[in-house]
């Protein structure tokens, strides 16, 4: 298995967020980076850097709105008398299908769908190379890797075309899987992260040639609780290929992998040429978000599954927050999979 990561991804520090109305420390924090790295080292795998690959890759599932934003928005906001030193939203329209605002207020709005996504003079160019990270690992995939780790941070399953969230500016599962449409007809994504996988949900939803799948914490009392839901199967031409499976708050190994396996299910009927594995670690027993009870070894339970699934694989890093075992996970996880290099 090849593992890829680039430094530039550190930068990207965000300060703090909101939850239940609360300022909270952001814990999407560079620290997740240097953990993540020690649990794939500790597989006896060697991080490679990615290359720059440009917009292309990330164009092809964002907007050019969007990514314009994204680039430009600290600079303009700073240029704003009193403005906060990170770029965090205070009004969302009720609908987003009339004018585009023009100030930098209302396109944060506009674009960012919570208070979870802070904006720095380093998150562009850390988003930007979290995603050629995915890039990197779909294109080893491509040229006959079995097996591709992305250590994305900062992470993207909760990024839609057009808005950042969650944590998430750029959705590296998207990418990835689009990167694998090159070669291959139909790519699944099945995303293991405790939170729904909503942007990746939103980016493919009318779209047939991607499946996506997601096991998560039932949303109806969890974020990101507008999206996740069980009888949310797509639209227009992608009517049946989406597929949630909402779990019950701390469930933990057995009920997780009985999941996954309906799951697989769906996956076999879809019957891909290719998989990306969307890779929370925030389902663990101990994260600080405490929504499900995955422990340790049931990470390797969960690695050793999905590899029977014989498929090509990209694992794009996407939660897992900070606590002790967070790297122990990993290496669980890829050893599980069948990670040691080779």
């Amino acid at each position: 298995m090849k593992a890829f990561f680039a430094d530039e991804q550190k930068r990207h520090d965000p300060k703090a967020f909101l939850s239940s109305g609360a300022p909270q420390p952001n814990p999407e924090q560079p620290e997740r980076a240097e953990r993540l790295l020690a649990g794939a080292r500790a597989t006896g795998l060697t991080i490679e850097r990615p290359r720059d690959h440009g917009l292309g890759p990330v164009a092809a599932v964002h907007t050019p709105e969007y990514l314009a934003f994204l680039e430009h928005i600290f600079a303009r906001w700073q240029r704003i008398e009193g403005a906060s030193s990170e770029v965090i939203p205070n009004i969302h329209p009720l609908a987003r299908d009339g004018a585009y605002p023009a100030s930098a207020v209302g396109q944060a709005g506009y674009h960012m769908a919570d208070t979870a996504c802070p904006i720095s003079a380093e998150t562009w160019q850390s988003a930007l190379w979290s995603a050629w990270t995915a890039v990197e690992a779909a294109e080893a995939v491509i040229s006959a890797a079995p097996a591709a780790y992305a250590l994305c941070r900062p992470p993207g399953h909760h990024a839609f075309a057009d808005v950042a969230g969650g944590f998430c500016f750029i959705n590296n599962s998207a990418v990835a899987a689009q990167v694998l449409r090159k070669q291959a007809a139909r790519v699944t994504i099945l995303d293991v992260d405790l939170h729904h996988g909503n942007g990746t949900q939103g980016i493919f939803y009318a779209r047939p040639d991607v499946l996506t799948v997601s096991l998560h914490a039932d949303p109806v009392r969890f974020y990101p609780f507008f999206w996740g839901h069980a009888d949310e199967r797509g639209e227009g031409p992608g009517l049946g290929y989406n597929f949630n499976l909402p779990l019950p708050r701390k469930s933990a190994d057995a009920a997780f992998l009985e999941a996954l396996g309906v799951a697989f299910q769906r996956i076999r009927a879809f019957a891909p040429d290719a998989l990306v594995v969307a890779l929370g670690l925030d389902a663990f027993e101990g994260d600080p978000f405490g929504g499900l009870s995955v422990t340790t070894p049931g990470f390797s339970r969960i690695g050793e599954a999905i590899a029977k699934l014989g498929l090509p694989t990209v694992i794009v890093q996407e939660g897992g927050y900070l606590c002790d075992a967070l790297g122990d996970n990993l290496t669980a996880f890829l050893t599980g999979f069948g990670g040691k290099q080779r």
